[in-house]
């Protein structure tokens, strides 16, 4: 059955970091709508000065980023000591797990991409160990569409498989369309599904989607993506809900109030970090 667009949430322009500009899609008032995806933000712009300063040392807890950089770079450390930058058409996943402290500093002539925060299940978000892998072009398989190419960033497509994260399974796909291109695109049954039109916009079954938006998909195993004049870059995101409680401020998800205030407790004394390993950055 095909999937079609049951709900949107068009970005505003925001600020974040050391004065980083953004368009923050999804937020606190979605997280229900897109479970388990939280947040998401994109980044757009040719002036260093919108991201140059980027986003200095800061703590995460009980999710899982997943940044992805379709033009610029984007520097990685964290407080382990790992440094990893990727480049364009790659992305980070760090699992911040039971506690993690990082930093992301982007570069490049023009910044183009966007970070998704991932929850991690209850029962998962006080053992998950932080850990980094940076999915770099070499990893990341491209499949020929009609008027278009697919790259499997994670997950699987069909029957290639991509690298995947422990916790919540994710597939995710880049999505370049040219002008005029029609495309229908497997979509795992039962799963929350929604696109981000990245660049350009795009028809999603029946329904219009403009640049900067995320396109909530009903239930189906599939969509039928269109472009217009304009190519577009979609990209496409999937994964099982969760259902649980979200407790979330700033740079922490947990499930319960109290949760949040023994995170915070524990950033004063500093109790926060509670296992180091060993990072991947290959």
């Amino acid at each position: 059955m095909e999937r079609q667009v049951i709900y949107q949430t068009k970005g505003q322009r925001a600020v974040d970091g050391a004065g980083v500009h953004l368009v923050r899609v999804l937020g606190n008032e979605t997280t229900d709508i897109y479970d388990p995806f939280l947040m998401l933000d994109a980044f757009d712009s040719s002036d260093r000065r919108d991201y140059e300063a980027g986003f200095p040392m800061h703590p995460h807890r009980g999710i899982e980023t997943i940044t992805f950089i379709s033009k610029g770079q984007m520097l990685h450390r964290d407080h382990l000591g790992t440094e990893a930058t990727v480049v364009s058409g790659e992305a980070q996943w760090l699992t911040a797990g039971s506690g993690a402290e990082h930093e992301e500093m982007p570069g490049g002539d023009r910044m183009l991409g966007t970070q998704l925060w991932l929850n991690i299940p209850a029962k998962d978000k006080m053992k998950a160990d932080p850990a980094y892998h940076s999915i770099t072009n070499d990893e990341i398989q491209e499949f020929p569409l009609n008027g278009g190419v697919l790259r499997l960033v994670t997950g699987k497509y069909k029957d290639a498989e991509g690298w995947q994260g422990k916790y919540v399974p994710v597939d995710f796909y880049d999505i370049h369309l040219d002008p005029g291109a029609r495309v229908e695109m497997p979509v795992r049954e039962g799963w929350t599904a929604f696109l981000f039109t990245l660049v350009g916009d795009v028809k999603a079954g029946e329904t219009a989607v403009s640049e900067k938006t995320a396109a909530k998909l009903g239930d189906g195993d599939s969509v039928i993506l269109q472009t217009g004049d304009q190519g577009a870059e979609i990209l496409l995101y999937s994964a099982p809900r969760l259902d649980e409680p979200v407790a979330w401020y700033g740079p922490i998800v947990m499930n319960t109030r109290e949760e949040l205030v023994e995170a915070f407790s524990e950033l004063q004394d500093g109790t926060f970090i509670k296992k180091t390993a060993e990072y991947d950055s290959e």
